[in-house]
């Protein structure tokens, strides 16, 4: 393993920054744990660049292919970690929500390995269709092509609406081609491969056979379905943590997390919260007390009782609204 040479980092230290200020307990885990693996091999990487970025070269003629495990996890500096660590964590917040931990750490490896064979395929493709072998030495390194997956995906999951894009506004629907062109407008020296190619890995899970194909290799967590997700519950001091989500009323398997349910019932226990909904109810009008109460909801015998206390108790205290 070598260690980067030590520096100011800016870049790593807004992305921390931007880390803390969202909250690392409002991080899902696994957004969470990519933005730190990334982190880690950017602070203390498994190889150089140059042995752990992505070609035709490398991979396929010298069989070099644990670089395709390796290439996402490496960034050449400090800003490419900030920029894609930012997109990455963003995303990661709104589509880990949406899917479930387990599915989503499934997107991103499967994503992760596509998306460099899809480039791959793309390097080797223009080395011989333009008779250029210098495509197949072109080495890619960083997580943007991952990215640019889950931004299909994350259009997908949200159409309709509009983007940004160097202060224009994009429909969703065009907003990552719009996007690619954009990128290597201003900046001519990033990997188009690499980004198409993430858009074509997104486009095969949206539109094409993928998901299937990945809800076919396992049936331990299929995707939003059946499979449990995760979703922020809020208490009165804001976000607070996740509990399990079951989108259609499945119950599923894993259910670790205790969940908090003071955003319903205020923090009361359940006597307190009866006794609460009892004198709402004598709140409402004094000639509404002997007819039957709405919606069909009937009062045993004990809580009629217990009623009529609360009411007398409430009348001797002289209660201006009773």
């Amino acid at each position: 393993m070598h260690r980067r040479s030590r520096g100011v980092n800016i870049g790593l230290l807004l992305l921390l920054s931007q880390i803390f200020q969202v909250g690392i307990n409002n991080v899902p885990p696994v957004t969470l744990a990519t933005l730190a693996l990334n982190i880690w091999f950017f602070l203390n990487p498994l190889k150089p660049l140059l042995s752990s970025c992505l070609s035709v070269e490398k991979c396929y003629y010298q069989k070099d292919w644990q670089r395709l495990l390796l290439s996402p996890l490496h960034h050449a500096d400090d800003w490419h970690l900030y920029f894609n660590m930012v997109s990455m964590l963003w995303k990661g917040i709104h589509l880990e929500r949406r899917l479930g931990s387990r599915w989503f750490a499934y997107i991103i490896v499967t994503f992760s390995l596509l998306t460099g064979v899809v480039y791959l395929f793309l390097e080797f493709a223009l080395a011989e269709f333009l008779n250029e072998p210098d495509f197949k030495r072109n080495c890619a390194v960083g997580f943007s092509g991952v990215l640019f997956a889950l931004k299909v995906l994350n259009n997908h999951c949200c159409p309709g609406g509009f983007v940004n894009v160097l202060g224009f506004p994009v429909s969703n629907r065009f907003a990552c081609w719009v996007e690619l062109l954009a990128i290597h407008f201003i900046s001519p020296g990033t990997s188009f491969a690499g980004h198409l190619a993430g858009i074509l890995v997104g486009l095969m899970y949206t539109h094409g056979p993928l998901k299937k194909i990945m809800e076919s290799c396992t049936g331990i967590f299929p995707s939003n379905s059946d499979y449990p997700g995760q979703q922020y519950y809020f208490n009165s001091s804001g976000y607070s943590g996740y509990q399990d989500y079951y989108p259609y009323g499945g119950r599923g398997a894993y259910e670790d997390v205790p969940r908090n349910y003071d955003t319903y019932t205020a923090g009361l226990s359940e006597e307190e919260q009866l006794e609460r909904a009892l004198r709402a109810s004598l709140l409402d009008q004094g000639n509404r007390r002997s007819s039957p109460p709405a919606y069909g909801f009937r009062l045993s015998p004990e809580e009629e009782m217990r009623r009529q206390r609360l009411h007398r108790f409430d009348s001797q205290r002289g209660d201006p609204a009773l």
